[in-house]
């Protein structure tokens, strides 16, 4: 039997977050590339043409949807903490946003930010690199690294993108490393069973989120003490 849509008079009715909503949550199921106008029109039960009232074309729709994670990205930040402390609170928040969305983690590093809601973060963000002691042009570079680096260590995470990464995979390669030759490869070997799998998912992104983290300090610290 054919499942009906209820009629219009009781669908909800589309905003531009609506769609937003469903088209993140599209590219979790079907991935980036499946989130089409098409495909979201269908599961929206409304018309292409319904989509194109409140999103031109689909570089809009890809816009609109970086604007809906860095909705969810939490800026406000306590200013009596260290700088390097409100900047990890707020790359900690993006990070977790990112996470839910690993489909959709990329489009933070490729597409600039024009909601208000993505301009907000970047002008924190901004903010806290200057109080740090950053020029505008290093707070930018940095700014860019980061996003970049956070939505790679999403993307990239160890079995992250991988179905065919269970147990027998994993077991394959441990077993690769641990017959390569000893005298050659001593420390692929003691490192098999971590370089065979993530071992610890939580510590993965926690290290990563550190190890950005100690760099833009270690930047700031090698130009000396700044206000």
């Amino acid at each position: 039997m054919t499942e009906t849509r209820p009629p219009d008079a009781r669908r909800t009715p589309l905003t531009p977050h609506a769609v937003v909503e469903e088209a993140l949550s599209l590219a979790e199921s079907a991935g980036l590339g499946g989130v089409t106008i098409r495909r979201l029109a269908a599961d929206l039960g409304v018309t292409p043409m319904a989509l194109y009232w409140h999103f031109r074309n689909k570089d809009e729709l890809l816009d609109g949807m970086v604007d809906g994670l860095y909705a969810r990205v939490n800026s406000a930040v306590d200013t009596s903490m260290a700088w390097p402390e409100q900047l990890r609170t707020l790359w900690s928040s993006l990070l977790g946003v990112l996470r839910d969305h690993p489909s959709s983690a990329r489009l933070v590093a490729s597409r600039n930010p024009t909601s208000d809601s993505g301009l907000r973060v970047t002008e924190t963000v901004l903010d806290i690199l200057r109080r740090g002691g950053f020029t505008p042009a290093e707070a930018t570079q940095i700014l860019r690294h980061a996003v970049s680096t956070l939505s790679q260590l999403v993307t990239t995470a160890p079995g992250a993108t991988s179905h065919a990464d269970g147990p027998e995979a994993k077991e394959r390669t441990r077993a690769a490393l641990g017959s390569l030759p000893p005298k050659s490869y001593p420390r692929l070997i003691e490192a098999a069973a971590p370089l065979s799998e993530c071992q610890d998912p939580e510590g993965y992104f926690a290290f990563g989120l550190d190890l950005l983290l100690a760099g833009v300090e270690a930047m700031a610290d090698s130009r000396g003490e700044r206000v």
